[in-house]
């Protein structure tokens, strides 16, 4: 399957993880361009990245829209929600917006953790509840 791997670039270490394990059990997985282009392999590379004003200004609205059509053209998402400041299962706005076009296009949802139950995140979680994601606890296996 293709796997579109969403969630926020600050962790570039984590999603080659998952992008290692996909291939190993089969699967063509694709990283955020950003993590690609700019071969972002830390958190520090990628607040580096995200602090220039380059990419704010060009890059970001391109490398969004390759992403967009790489999650109509795949087979999946899978979300990569840990935990970023402080908030258990992290899905930002950018994700949010991932999801809810994997849920447009059809396409199956997979979240690497639970829905975020953190009260910060609250105001959306209905969101994510209602796009019926599968939650896979880490397993990679269970992406099929």
């Amino acid at each position: 399957m293709k796997v579109v791997v969403c969630g926020s670039v600050n962790f570039p270490e984590k999603m080659r993880k998952i992008e290692a394990g996909l291939k190993e059990r089969g699967h063509e997985p694709v990283l955020p361009y950003s993590i690609i282009k700019y071969n972002l392999r830390t958190f520090e590379d990628a607040q580096k990245l995200k602090n220039s004003p380059h990419y704010l200004e060009t890059d970001k609205v391109d490398f969004t829209k390759k992403h967009f059509n790489e999650i109509k053209a795949g087979d999946c998402i899978l979300v990569v929600n840990i935990e970023k400041r402080g908030i258990p299962n992290y899905i930002g706005g950018a994700t949010l917006a991932e999801i809810m076009f994997a849920l447009y296009h059809d396409k199956k949802i997979f979240l690497l953790n639970p829905v975020p139950t953190d009260e910060r995140l609250a105001f959306f979680s209905d969101e994510i509840i209602g796009a019926r994601p599968v939650v896979i606890n880490g397993d990679l296996d269970l992406i099929r």
